[in-house]
């Protein structure tokens, strides 16, 4: 039986999940994160992908990013995959599977759910208890975000450009949206859309992405 493709639509941002395999650990030291984030920017730049948000979790990685064109993200993810693969091999002189199976998406709908989408990544770290604040933890892209810490790897989206008129008043506005906590129904469902690649939006956003992905006559494309 075929796979089932993973929804992808041009310049539609795409939250992207990848765990470990058996949830097992994927980053062993502070220098595994560092040549992740390099590789990740490579294979990012090689897809023509926009990374917008990130965190490097030690047995799984979330990132939020908008693609340039519908193979984008499955090639930024094979090559990232296999060289990262090959790097911790050879560091640690292992074999076998890294990453659980294959990575899982869901697109997102900005207006709606991106902005939530960004804090629901960067703060990751605060609700696995490992910091207290998400400006304590160096693996994720809160900094850049919230604090205009440069960033050769972040591209802001269009909707965080529209926080401010210049770095440091989006970083202010960024950091206020922190103030409210997600409620415990968004958390299920941003973990149900990722979890299951379901699309995160209203009736209105999952009708248009549908329509878009509707096969043409004759087609044998699942969607």
């Amino acid at each position: 039986m075929p796979r089932q493709p993973r929804p992808v639509i041009p310049e539609i941002p795409l939250h992207i999940t990848q765990r470990g395999n058996n949830r097992l650990t994927c980053f062993f030291e502070p220098a595994d994160f560092m040549v992740y984030l390099d590789l990740l920017g490579t294979a990012a730049r090689e897809a023509s992908c926009r990374v917008h948000a990130f965190v490097l979790m030690t047995n799984h990685v979330h990132l939020l990013l908008t693609p340039g064109d519908e193979q984008g993200p499955a090639a930024m993810m094979k090559s990232l995959g296999e060289r990262y693969v090959r790097y911790v091999n050879r560091r640690y002189t292992r074999t076998g599977a890294l990453w659980e199976g294959r990575y899982r998406s869901s697109l997102v709908q900005s207006e709606r759910y991106l902005m939530v989408c960004h804090r629901y990544i960067e703060l990751n770290p605060v609700r696995a208890r490992m910091v207290a604040e998400p400006n304590h933890y160096p693996w994720s892209s809160y900094r850049c975000n919230a604090h205009g810490e440069a960033s050769t790897l972040v591209t802001p989206h269009e909707l965080y450009c529209r926080l401010g008129n210049d770095v440091r008043s989006r970083a202010l506005a960024y950091r206020a949206l922190f103030d409210e906590a997600l409620s415990d129904d968004t958390l299920k469902l941003l973990r149900q859309a990722s979890q299951g690649s379901f699309t995160l939006g209203n009736i209105e956003f999952t009708d248009y992405v549908a329509n878009l992905l509707k096969p043409t006559p004759g087609s044998d494309q699942l969607v």
